[in-house]
């Protein structure tokens, strides 16, 4: 019977997949860059690019307070949500369309890192490993406020222009009947007129 693999095994490993991981999405984030045609999602994807490139970086530091060598191990999890981003920018979309489907790619990336680090932050709190769960922590929160801005940018105006660009009658005829705009209140469980 083989040797069983410890925590701190997972750990390093899970550090080198994360480490592959941030390398390949500074390319992939450039690409999202120069695809959006709004200025204020090409300077997310800019300002995020920068991040990751620290994220990196970071993630040397953590290598080097475990006393353990600087790796990557291919990280075929953020690969394939990358793949599903470039069939994105290859798609015929008109210019608000494409924003949105950006932020949906960008969104897709920055929940799969925040489950990588929320999980890597615990173990290292679990081995007591309290410098490398402080770094981590802080791109922990970088994805989180990454991910925040891209989700304030859809609501922000991307996503209603999609959908008035697909549907450019539907305002038109709302008015025309008469129809109220109403949204859900969650917290009081009731339609609220706007």
């Amino acid at each position: 019977m083989a040797d069983a693999g410890t925590l701190h095994e997972a750990f390093v490993d899970e550090l080198c997949d994360a480490y592959d991981a941030e390398r390949q999405l500074t390319q992939a984030l450039s690409e999202l860059s120069r695809a959006a045609s709004r200025p204020e999602l090409r300077e997310a994807f800019q300002t995020h690019l920068e991040e990751t490139q620290g994220h990196a970086d970071r993630l040397e530091l953590v290598f080097a307070t475990l006393d353990e060598n600087v790796r990557g191990k291919h990280c075929e999890g953020i690969a394939d949500i990358i793949e599903e981003g470039r069939s994105i920018l290859e798609a015929n979309l008109d210019d608000i369309t494409m924003d949105a489907c950006l932020i949906a790619a960008g969104q897709r990336a920055e929940h799969y890192e925040i489950a990588t680090y929320g999980r890597l932050v615990a173990w290292a709190q679990a081995m007591g490993y309290t410098d490398a769960a402080s770094l981590l922590r802080q791109t922990l929160d970088e994805e989180k406020a990454a991910q925040q801005k891209l989700s304030s940018l859809a609501r922000a105006g991307i996503n209603q222009r999609t959908d008035d660009t697909a549907h450019p009658d539907k305002d038109e005829a709302r008015v025309a009947a008469g129809a109220a705009t109403h949204s859900y209140n969650p917290a009081t469980l009731k339609l609220q007129r706007l």
